[in-house]
């Protein structure tokens, strides 16, 4: 039986303990912007120009007898 009182008295504290970090999110601004996470996929992200092959640098590749 005091099985039981020990469990309930863990559970609790783990509730607690999760309230606590929940309010603590909410007081440090995690839950601000609720729009753009679920809008940022449909967006494309413009990289810089790295090493983009140029269609002329595919042929070169695809074809090594033209070298």
């Amino acid at each position: 039986m005091s099985v039981i009182f020990i469990l309930i008295f863990i559970s609790i504290l783990v509730a607690i303990i999760f309230l606590a970090a929940f309010f603590w999110s909410v007081k440090s601004g995690q839950y601000e912007d609720t729009v753009s996470p679920g809008v940022r996929i449909l967006f494309e992200e413009r990289k810089s120009e790295e090493k983009q092959p140029t269609p002329q640098a595919e042929e070169q590749d695809a074809d090594p007898s033209k070298n």
